[in-house]
């Protein structure tokens, strides 16, 4: 028996996975050579051998201390054993100084001797967590200008609008449109429209630095800038840097032609009783107000009805 039992032991600690068994009370009876290694190089031993302790008192404890997943095991261990689950999932972070890494922990009932026991697993999944972020990441950026596409625009532009609505602040959007872009892609080609393109969203971001704030490509050759928190003349300012930095720009793709933009700007203090599309249809009106004007310029919505509107000065 007690051969076969290191035979066993030797088995387990050949395998890449950290395991753990525990009994139904949750006491730690046995722990592979994967697990002691992680939790040596992880500062999680201490004076008390991994047998003489007990699992779920450290998944209560690591709950106790604000560890929404150490609850999470907890609860589904103990589900485990009352034996209202087969078995139990959970993903969780387990990031280090240096590095992120993410597990997947499995556990598993099983009888031995007429005694119930739960085998619990955890494996190593960070490169496809990675992959995923990645994934998730191109899903989300536009792929000729690298910066935000129109479906990560309208997720965080409906967030912005709840948390400027709850807290009370101003919220102002800039529509922006390259002027006469159809004339430069017919004039230069469209490897120069994108040279273009590509160009202007160089410099949006220097304008979009804050937590509550984004550029995007919004379609086509029309961006948007969405600035949480930010009056109307914050944003006028702002948005006239950006158009004096772009006059700057010289591209010898485009032999001397400027490259301009024209701007629609609006500002708004949002509620829960307003659409959101109101703020974009407000900037989008006085984009098209501008390039009407003759392009190249900044218009600022100020045909405004409701009372919750701010009007620049």
């Amino acid at each position: 028996m007690v051969e076969s039992k290191e035979f066993l032991k030797s088995i387990l600690d050949t395998i890449s996975k950290h395991i753990v068994v525990i009994d139904e009370k949750g006491d730690i009876q046995f722990v592979n050579r994967s697990w002691q290694t992680f939790g040596d190089e992880n500062n999680c031993q201490c004076n008390t051998p991994w047998e003489d302790q007990n699992y779920l008192a450290i998944c209560k404890s690591a709950a106790q201390q604000g560890d929404e997943f150490g609850a999470q095991a907890l609860s589904g261990i103990s589900q485990v054993i009352n034996q209202q689950l087969t078995e139990y999932y959970l993903e969780y972070p387990c990031h280090s100084n240096t590095d992120k890494r993410w597990f997947l922990m499995r556990a598993v009932p099983f009888e031995h001797a007429s005694k119930r026991f739960i085998v619990i697993s955890h494996i190593n999944i960070t490169e496809r967590k990675i992959a995923e972020q990645q994934v998730r990441e191109l899903a989300r950026i536009d792929g000729l200008t690298q910066i935000a596409n129109r479906r990560h625009f309208d997720d965080f532009y409906e967030q912005e609008w709840s948390r400027c609505a709850r807290l009370k602040h101003p919220l102002s959007l800039a529509m922006i449109d390259l002027d006469n872009f159809k004339s430069l892609n017919d004039n230069f080609g469209h490897l120069v429209g994108d040279i273009c393109l590509k160009e202007v969203a160089k410099l949006l971001p220097d304008y979009t630095r804050r937590p509550g704030d984004l550029c995007a490509r919004y379609g086509g050759e029309e961006f948007v800038l969405v600035l949480g928190n930010t009056q109307c003349h914050q944003a006028q300012k702002l948005v006239t840097r950006f158009m004096a930095t772009l006059n700057t720009l010289q591209l010898p793709e485009l032999a001397g032609h400027p490259l301009t933009v024209s701007i629609g700007l609006a500002t708004i203090y949002p509620s829960s009783s307003d659409d959101a599309m109101l703020l974009i249809e407000m900037a989008d009106s006085a984009l098209y107000q501008a390039k009407e004007a003759g392009r190249n310029q900044l218009v600022i919505a100020d045909n405004i009805e409701p009372l919750n509107i701010e009007q620049c000065p």
